[in-house]
């Protein structure tokens, strides 16, 4: 088998700088994870609050903090530094091969796309974002390592998009109607997710916009590992 991960990401229309934060890390007993963060400070959008958290997250899981704990940690340390003005959308996905398990951390109201035996399942518990209060629980799902297993996580952006001109759908009908007619590579479904987000906008992102997509391919090449990354600058 092979993980394979896919981002997308676009700015929201006008801006210089996207207030969403995504970062891959190799985990220190083997494997990887990822998390993003969309931050804010006084409701207003920040990209050093999902900085922040994201790198905190990432210092834990580095030495070799499990997930839960490595979220809670950050919370508590964000919400002492800021006294609950700040609030942050986090998703940590994370492949762990010392328990050949698929971690999905959640505190994030939007829900997480799983896929799994050609079906979609939206995980869609209830979650809060991290530094509003001094404790929060992640919503966290554990699942076994199995062939082409897919995890679909994104931002706000992307789940509201349209909501403004009334063109939204159902992103689980979009997601089956994409693996019914194929079998989409991780970076195909990431980018036919923003691209559609981008659409039901008008072509001008209403807000920041990131996708997430981790893909357990049923064979691999070889035993190389790669990590491919395109940044589009102006």
């Amino acid at each position: 088998m092979e993980i394979r991960i896919a981002v997308s990401k676009i700015d929201k229309f006008g801006s210089g700088n996207s207030g969403d934060t995504v970062e891959v890390i190799e985990r220190p007993n083997g494997g990887i994870s990822v998390v993003m963060a969309d931050g804010q400070i006084n409701a207003k959008d920040h990209k050093s609050i999902s900085t922040l958290v994201s790198h905190r997250v990432i210092d834990h899981i580095s030495h070799g903090v499990r997930d839960g704990a490595a979220i809670r940690a950050t919370n508590s340390r964000i919400f002492a530094e800021h006294q609950g003005n700040v609030r942050a959308d986090l998703n940590v996905i994370s492949v762990d091969l010392q328990t050949n398990t698929i971690l999905i951390s959640r505190n994030n109201p939007v829900p997480v796309f799983l896929i799994d035996e050609e079906k979609v399942e939206c995980l869609d518990t209830e979650s809060d974002p991290i530094g509003w209060q001094e404790e929060i629980t992640p919503s966290i799902v554990e699942l076994r390592i199995r062939p082409n297993m897919a995890i679909i996580a994104f931002s706000d952006g992307v789940f509201f998009a349209g909501r403004e001109n009334q063109q939204k759908t159902d992103i689980c009908t979009i997601i089956e109607g994409l693996i019914e007619e194929q079998e989409p590579f991780a970076q195909e479904i990431a980018d036919f997710l923003l691209s559609r987000s981008i659409r039901l906008d008008d072509g001008r992102p209403k807000d920041d916009m990131s996708v997430i997509v981790l893909l357990v391919s049923p064979e691999s090449n070889d035993i190389i590992r790669r990590m491919n990354v395109s940044f589009t600058i102006s």
